[in-house]
């Protein structure tokens, strides 16, 4: 199965230099003792989406643990593509 990375937004500044957002989503974080008072994960190392159309709810079901996207750790980089300042030769 592939990763899952989603872009979220991205910015023109005036400068020509651009940034992006993208968000991956980690291991699974579900307490499945909770009813008993006590605490246990499953173990999935990272969320991988079922087999559905992005933006159903199919697609924000985890594939390794069947749990939805929002028990995952959600971790977020910043990614920019900035261009370096131009050199004067002197």
């Amino acid at each position: 199965m592939r990763k899952r990375q989603v872009v979220l937004r991205r910015t023109e500044q005036a400068s020509a230099a651009s940034s992006f957002t993208v968000v991956r989503y980690g291991e699974c974080q579900k307490n499945h003792a909770a009813g008993v008072g006590g605490y246990a994960v499953d173990g999935c190392r990272e969320f991988m989406a079922s087999n559905g159309e992005e933006g159903t709810t199919a697609a924000l079901t985890c594939a390794a643990c069947g749990c939805h996207r929002n028990f995952h750790r959600r971790e977020v980089e910043t990614v920019c593509e900035c261009s370096s300042p131009s050199s004067n030769g002197a």
